[in-house]
């Protein structure tokens, strides 16, 4: 990756998504020591189960690529994606889908606007210093869900999707731990 490429890696669950972008930290943070990588983590523990994964999400990571730091901002994304881009410092941002969960379906407090919070982030990642990577999930590949509620979720995702593949110079779809370059840089 140059030092201002933005990279967003899509997929379903399991896809090898966040491998591949813990490869792109790892190869990053070899190609010089002087370089920096940082986590932006958006999930929440809402739940054992998900206190669980988080952790042992946390383990691996740590053992897959030591010098990576982490950052835990569920909501703020912008903002974070801003204190922690520079020139030397890769951002990994994981996952976009747990932060739109967190803006729109929130387990504490109100929804917040979700356009705004979009607006931000793309701004932010028009004037990212350093490389990002971004990762999301792709889930409108399936069958159309039941429930109003869940139908605009997945409408949501889908948008964010498309406004995070057009700030990004690369664009790759993770199926079965294979990467599909949809959007290379020219």
């Amino acid at each position: 990756m140059t030092t201002a490429e933005r990279e967003f890696l899509l997929g379903g669950q399991k896809s090898g998504k966040s491998r591949r972008a813990e490869e792109r930290a790892a190869a990053w943070l070899a190609a010089s020591p002087a370089h920096d990588a940082v986590l932006i983590a958006t999930a929440t523990a809402w739940d054992d189960e998900m206190r669980d994964r988080i952790a042992r999400h946390q383990a691996d990571r740590a053992e897959r690529v030591p010098g990576l730091r982490t950052v835990e901002e569920p909501v703020q994304l912008a903002e974070a994606l801003a204190a922690h881009s520079a020139p030397g410092t890769m951002v990994l941002v994981d996952c976009l889908t747990l932060w739109l969960t967190n803006l729109t379906m929130p387990m504490e407090g109100a929804a917040r606007d979700a356009a705004q919070a979009i607006a931000a982030l793309r701004a932010a990642l028009r004037a990212a210093r350093g490389p990002v990577v971004l990762v999301g999930n792709e889930i409108g590949l399936g069958v159309i869900p039941m429930g109003r509620e869940v139908r605009a979720f997945v409408d949501a995702l889908g948008r964010l999707n498309q406004d995070v593949a057009a700030e990004c110079d690369r664009v790759t779809l993770m199926a079965a731990g294979l990467p599909l370059t949809l959007k290379e840089p020219t």
